[in-house]
């Protein structure tokens, strides 16, 4: 075989150093030709075995030889890929390392050595991964000649870093980014938008009545269930850039650049609950879990990564603590908020014990005749130093403490005692929690209270809601038959708000649907759907021979329009509040109670009755006023005396919550203002502003850089340089007692 130029046996030559490379060492030894061939068949078996490869280059980076394995790998033919650039072959990976990314087009235009270099195939099919090394050639009068140089395939070695790299950053179980990920990525976001002063929040989920599950179904359902759970986040959450993350447990993390609009993460966190609360089969049992989210927002709620996802935390801790199911958002106070309630978990274990504890009753009216038909027990505590503590506060930590079934026995045991005095034939709702229900000696605690109060058994109402049916479903079923067996009535109550209702209708033995009040709230609104709804309720109800009782009616035309829809039962404030036994006594003295409605005639956007400070800027100055109640579209603030209609103020809610508004009543020194962008639901049962004044704004008239303080802020943020102060327009004044006096 000759020595033909371009010729295979060539080119070999040419990589064995036989000719070409004039800086060979002076001691090698020239191969003759049988050596040589011997080499080439050597090399051949190499490249066949697809182990290595060989290529080269001329001196302008062309590639004069390639492996054929190579070209087949490509799906081209060999003589395709001559005179091609060397570096039209590899890819630079997005996930290299910057100094990797720089450094390998200047190694080939440096003309020096490089050894087992990572580069990635120009394939757009499937990955392939090569190492390749590179010599440089000089000719003998020292002109670069081109390269010589070798590869290997490492796409195995890269795929199993891969995976390992994975591993480290992605939970096993779900798919979805570990806790070190998150971490991490939230980390080096907020220090770029610290830089580019942008915002980012952080969401904080957990799963309520995931441990249930768990406990009921087994440890396999439980990895099922926060599988779907998983797959679920990930459609509600498609923004660009977002991230959703497993930290362990039944704990969700979710990080969501550049958005601090508040009316939004409230609605993205709405949907998160509703979507995580719809049903699950879990190998052929149905499941139904809940959701509690937390929020803060960067740079608002903390600067750096540690200090947001606290704030994000304990906004979740207030969450789960104020009902679960909910959302809040980050505020200051929350600090104090989580001291009172772990002062309260400690003092509730001993509320009953020290007769802390009572028993009222808001009466249940016949739509028909405004004669009071039920009376539903609620429990109230009367805390010593905190005074009345809400059950909205006390139930849920109730629930985690493990007292609730103790608190709920004693609620029906005083119920029955207190209705067993009342004359006629009303009857008494209590509330029963899923913890007391799935309690084996439950039926048995009923007939017991039964006996002792000799209370007649039709007159106890059970009120059930479906958490009840998270349990084993033969023991379900059991329960309930003991139940009617002692001749009780029971109420699915907060009908609507799950998503099984109708399954649960088909065999459970309810005597009474409970329409959530959710459903009451606009139905006399044109656009409303809810009329729709409740007269789909009612004809069920009807048909399966169940009353229906409307929750939460506090307005005539609400009133009106469920009598207009069969409707047979109404509770809410348009008849009464809950009241005492005393009262209740009292009213029935007479024989039947009879309430006629009385309430606003329309129904109107809840105004929320407060009592808080708030500033009123105007122009160049800022006034002290007290907000009395507040709505999403206006409020009503005593302080400043004879403020013209139309006036425009910023109410400066604190910490960074500033609204335009403008006065549409005024009388004296009362107002009656109008926002100019309705306020959002803050989670809580409250309301803020959707968004707030940026801390670097505030850095910018000289505030620190920090998470924003509570209280007011200073007037130069209004103020633009050299520009003259003017007058204050008007008088201030403080409320005292029912009178006002001068500030």
């Amino acid at each position: 075989m000759t020595e033909e130029k371009g010729s295979t046996f060539g080119r070999f030559r040419s990589l064995l150093g036989s000719k070409g490379d004039e800086r060979a060492r002076p001691s090698a030894r020239p191969l003759g030709d049988q050596e040589s061939q011997h080499a080439l068949d050597l090399m051949r078996d190499y490249e066949r075995s697809g182990i290595g490869w060989f290529w080269s280059s001329d001196s302008e980076g062309r590639i004069t030889y390639l492996s054929d394995c190579i070209a087949q790998k490509m799906g081209v033919a060999p003589e395709e890929l001559l005179d091609r650039p060397v570096q039209s072959l590899f890819v630079l990976d997005r996930d290299e390392d910057d100094t990797i990314e720089r450094t390998l087009p200047l190694i080939f235009s440096a003309r020096k050595t490089f050894v087992e270099l990572p580069v990635r195939a120009a394939l757009e099919e499937h990955e392939l991964w090569w190492s390749i090394s590179g010599r440089p050639q000089f000719g003998a009068d020292g002109a670069f000649a081109g390269y010589h140089g070798n590869g290997i395939d490492i796409t195995a070695t890269r795929q199993n870093q891969k995976d390992a790299s994975r591993l480290a950053q992605y939970d096993s179980l779900t798919g979805l980014a570990n806790r070190h990920r998150m971490g991490k990525r939230l980390n080096a976001t907020l220090t770029a938008y610290k830089a580019s002063k942008r915002a980012c929040a952080v969401m904080m989920i957990d799963l309520d009545r995931f441990k249930q599950v768990n406990d009921t179904l087994g440890h396999p359902a439980g990895d099922e269930l926060l599988k779907q759970v998983a797959q679920r986040l990930q459609r509600v959450v498609t923004d660009k850039g977002c991230e959703i993350g497993r930290l362990g447990g039944d704990e969700f993390q979710i990080m969501l650049p550049d958005i601090d609009d508040r009316g939004r993460l409230g609605e993205i966190a709405k949907t998160i609950i509703t979507m995580v609360s719809q049903p699950y089969q879990i190998e052929g049992s149905r499941c139904v879990i809940g959701a509690s989210v937390g929020i803060a927002i960067a740079p608002y709620d903390g600067i750096a990564s540690e200090d947001v996802v606290r704030s994000a935390d304990l906004a979740l801790y207030a969450s789960k603590g104020g009902g679960r199911g909910q959302f809040r958002f980050y505020s200051s106070d929350l600090h104090s908020e989580a001291e009172r309630r772990r002062q309260i978990e400690e003092d509730l274990r001993d509320a009953l014990a020290k007769g802390q504890m009572r028993v009222v009753y808001q009466p249940i009216v016949s739509t028909a005749t405004n004669k009071v038909v039920t009376l539903e027990a609620f429990t109230r505590w009367e805390h010593p130093d905190m005074g009345d503590v809400p059950p909205s506060v006390f139930i849920p930590i109730a629930e985690e403490c493990n007292l609730i079934g103790a608190l709920g026995d004693w609620v029906l045991k005083q119920a029955c005692i207190d209705a067993a005095q009342w004359p006629g034939s009303v009857k008494v709702a209590v509330n029963v929690s899923a913890a007391q229900f799935t309690n084996p000696g439950f039926a048995s605690s009923v007939a017991q209270a039964l006996a002792h109060s000799e209370l007649a058994p039709e007159r106890l109402e059970l009120e059930l809601t479906e958490s009840i049916f998270l349990g084993d479903e033969s023991a379900t079923q059991e329960m309930f038959a003991q139940l009617k067996m002692l001749g009780l009535r029971l109420a699915l109550d907060d009908f609507g708000t799950g998503y099984s209702s109708l399954g649960y209708l088909q065999h459970a033995p309810f005597d009474k649907i409970k329409i959530d009040k959710g459903f009451i709230r606009g139905v006399t609104q044109k656009e409303s759907r809810n009329s729709a709804i409740i007269a789909a309720i009612v004809s069920l109800a009807n048909a399966l021979d169940m009353d229906t009782t409307a929750e939460g009616i506090e307005a005539h035309d609400e009133l009106e329009a469920m009598r207009r829809l069969g409707v047979k039962q109404i509770q809410g404030y348009i008849y009464s509040a809950a009241v005492s036994f005393e009262e209740v006594c009292e009213a029935m003295l007479s024989g039947d109670w009879v309430i006629e409605p009385s309430g606003p005639s329309h129904y109107r956007p809840e105004r929320r009755t407060v009592l808080r400070k708030v500033g009123l800027i105007h122009e160049d100055h800022r006034y002290e006023a007290t907000m009395r109640n507040l709505s999403r579209t206006g409020c009503m603030v005593e302080g400043l005396l004879d403020v013209p209609v139309g006036t425009m103020f910023v109410v400066d809610f604190g910490e960074g919550q500033l609204s335009v508004a403008r006065v549409r009543r005024s009388a004296g020194a009362m107002q009656g203002l109008e926002f100019e962008v309705p306020l959002v639901d803050d989670g809580a049962g409250g309301l803020c502003t959707r968004n707030r004044v940026s801390p670097y704004v505030l850095a910018q008239a000289g505030m620190p850089l920090a998470a924003l303080p509570a209280g007011q802020y200073p007037m130069q943020l209004m103020q633009q340089p050299g520009m003259a102060l003017s007058l204050p327009k008007f008088g201030q004044v403080e409320p005292k007692g029912k009178g006002m006096r001068a500030a």
